[in-house]
């Protein structure tokens, strides 16, 4: 007998192999065995928003909130869609609710930042992706990030410093989160 957790997990293994639209069916299917779990929402939206399905991935999230509104990962993926459909002032809605929920998010502290950077506001940048890289210090993406907004503010000596940072990191396990 198929569970919600045994969909649920393999759903996300295809997801995270690339294979959303096999994982859709799976996410749908638990969700009929427990329609209120906001966990399977969000995964189902995870894997919309793989396939470019953006509008069906936010209604989902929305589905997530509608249970859990505490669920800071359904806030920040919202942020993540309307960041990549430019649509930056709802996505900086999106991750500074995620932030409300979860002020420990690394990954949404540098999503911010990335956010930030890509409208030239560096000092803004700047401090978002310092709160991630303090939270977790091997933090790959944010180091390199970090790196980047220094160059553009002229604090060549703390890109630098950044920069022999990210040479002594060799793959660590977080540098491989996906981030934006």
């Amino acid at each position: 007998m198929e569970t919600a957790d045994f969909l649920n997990n393999s759903g996300i293994a295809l997801t995270e192999a690339n294979r959303p639209n096999e994982a859709i069916p799976l996410f749908r299917r638990a969700l009929v065995i427990e329609p209120e779990n906001p966990w399977l929402w969000l995964n189902l939206g995870i894997a919309q928003q793989h396939t470019g399905d953006y509008e069906e991935a936010l209604d989902s999230f929305q589905h997530a909130l509608c249970i859990d509104d505490d669920l800071d990962e359904a806030w920040m993926s919202m942020g993540l869609i309307y960041y990549e459909t430019e649509q930056f002032d709802l996505a900086e809605e999106n991750y500074q609710s995620a932030l409300m929920r979860n002020e420990r998010s690394p990954k949404t502290w540098n999503n911010l930042g990335v956010l930030y950077f890509t409208q030239g506001c560096y000092e803004t940048a700047r401090h978002c992706f310092e709160e991630a890289v303090s939270l977790v210090p091997l933090y790959e993406e944010a180091i390199r990030n970090l790196r980047d907004t220094c160059r553009e503010l002229k604090d060549y000596q703390a890109a630098a410093e950044f920069e022999r940072s990210l040479s002594g990191l060799n793959g660590n396990a977080f540098s491989r989160i996906s981030s934006l």
